[in-house]
């Protein structure tokens, strides 16, 4: 019963009923008599049968069909709640308790709302008077259960999902990036083209094992996150790869064929891998080598010269610096280190780091214009032939002393063995061990620094061959690099800038790498 059954309306008579029904599931809801015209029907005769107290139904339907009773987030119950507070509606009817809420914190809510408002609530198959202290105890114990069995429902669903994941298979929600639904099998399918696109991501973390190159990497490509569109036909996802998307990718379980339990634990899926264990597992090694999956990158990658540019009076290195101007805008500089704040600690100030490194650019686009017109290709060819004649005789020098080191090394067992078995000569087989010993020393020696050579060599060839192909498309290639990148191509040309403040210029030193003679003179530096 209501729980004023006796109060009239506004005009002196009606009393105005607003039905409100809902339904868990949206199946069902477009047949000809849904559960929702049932209940309604159900509400409306309980109406008609109170008609002598004035009750009638008013005519704005509140159906929600498919939301769940655990929020109040429906539009028909929020459609209803603002009638409420328009005094249009004087009783709020439904068919169940848990029709309106099943959560009893929301539903005391909806009760003092109500109560705000003078307005009564019925539930038709659930006798009990709001307005008394049993009504409301009976109200709670109802709410109670009714909450209890919603609880219940989510356990056995979760119980339901971790044992499908037991056995590999796909439990719902949106595909990732590399695979979409198959209806058929209800799983997972391998989308070709982002498959390519998650192993490129693997492929650029093992390469730089930074996830904020990657992140950069892929923007300046152009690649954006998976798509997705919704059954309303509205488009989700697509936005910009940034650190969190990365380290998502990186640590996907799914990507190897497996999917991940409730405790953590894995088991083998039914889908098909993209990456294979190897990757994923040297991928996740270096992760875990790391404090979290949202490490700062340190903030020397954003300046081009940090550890190259050094203070000519001074002759110390220069530090990144940072300062906030008006409106919050950051300027980036290079300070001497001896430069604390004080003028005369160092007659070199701060120099803004935007003018310096597009000086120092220019100069290395100058250099590789320069190179190109000298045929730098054939002078790294002829580096590297040089470089590969000296490698056989380094390597057989290498081998040599190798060989050299085990006979001595047999020798002096064999002697001590003697020494051992046979007291006789041990003064001679001890000086000899001695002498081994010295031998051995010097071999050792000689072969670190072969080895030593022979890097030397390989490097060099390497590092020619890298400048060369950089220099050769620098114009083309300078705009699409990463940070990192840049840092690195102007690490493996240039091997320090000097600032030099009488001439208010930089002196920029270029490494020997075979190419045509660097500039040396003193480049103006921004004032």
């Amino acid at each position: 019963m209501a729980s004023k059954n006796n109060r009239s309306g506004p005009d002196g008579g009606q009393v105005r009923c607003g039905i409100y029904t809902r339904k868990s599931k949206a199946e069902g809801l477009d047949s000809d008599f849904s559960t929702l015209d049932a209940q309604r029907e159900s509400c409306e005769h309980y109406i008609r049968a109170h008609a002598a107290q004035g009750w009638e139904v008013v005519p704005e339907r509140y159906d929600d069909g498919g939301y769940t009773g655990a929020n109040m987030d429906r539009p028909a119950l929020q459609e209803l709640l603002d009638d409420v507070d328009r005094g249009k509606v004087d009783v709020v009817v439904t068919y169940k308790v848990d029709r309106l809420s099943r959560s009893l914190l929301d539903f005391a809510r909806l009760m003092e709302r109500l109560d705000a408002k003078g307005v009564s609530f019925v539930s038709i198959t659930q006798q009990f008077d709001t307005s008394t202290s049993m009504g409301r105890l009976i109200l709670n114990v109802l709410l109670s259960f009714a909450q209890f069995e919603r609880e219940m429902i989510a356990e056995r669903t979760r119980d339901k999902v971790l044992a499908a994941r037991r056995r590999g298979k796909w439990t719902g929600g949106h595909p990732v990036l590399g695979y979409g639904l198959d209806a058929a099998r209800r799983g997972l399918a391998v989308i070709e083209v982002e498959a390519n696109l998650v192993r490129f991501v693997f492929d650029l973390y093992l390469q730089s094992r930074s996830i904020d190159v990657v992140a950069e990497k892929l923007n300046t490509l152009g690649y954006t996150q998976k798509r997705r569109t919704t059954k309303a036909g509205k488009t989700r996802g697509g936005g910009r790869w940034n650190r969190n998307a990365v380290y998502g990718v990186l640590r996907n379980p799914l990507y190897v064929g497996k999917v991940r339990g409730k405790d953590g634990a894995l088991f083998p899926g039914e889908h098909e891998s993209i990456v294979d264990l190897a990757t994923f597992e040297a991928a996740a090694e270096s992760l875990d080598g790391r404090t979290t999956g949202t490490e700062r990158r340190s903030r020397t990658i954003d300046y081009l010269l940090a550890g190259l540019i050094r203070c000519g009076p001074c002759g110390t290195p220069m530090w990144p610096s940072k300062a906030r101007g008006r409106g919050g805008r950051e300027y980036r500089y290079y300070r001497c280190r001896r430069h604390q704040g004080k003028a005369a600690a160092c007659p070199t100030k701060l120099l803004p780091a935007e003018g310096v490194e597009q000086v120092v650019v220019a100069q290395v686009a100058q250099v590789a214009q320069v190179a190109r017109r000298e045929e730098i290709r054939r002078r790294v060819i002829d580096r590297l032939a040089a470089g590969e004649r000296a490698v056989p005789e380094l390597g057989a020098t290498r081998d040599r002393l190798q060989a050299q080191i085990v006979e001595r090394n047999a020798e002096a067992k064999r002697l001590l063995a003697a020494l051992g078995s046979d007291g006789g000569g041990g003064r001679l087989v001890t000086t000899r061990l001695g002498e081994l010993e010295v031998e051995m020393d010097r071999l050792r020696a000689d072969l670190d620094a072969a080895e030593e050579r022979l890097r030397g060599v390989e490097e060099a060839a390497r590092r020619a061959e890298r400048v060369a192909a950089l220099l050769e498309s620098f114009d083309d290639v300078w705009d699409v690099l990463v940070q990192q990148e840049r840092c690195e191509l102007v690490r493996l040309v240039i091997r320090d800038v000097v600032v030099d403040r009488q001439s208010a210029g930089l002196c920029i030193g270029f490494h020997d790498l075979g190419t045509p003679a660097m500039p040396s003179s003193p480049v103006r530096s921004p004032s």
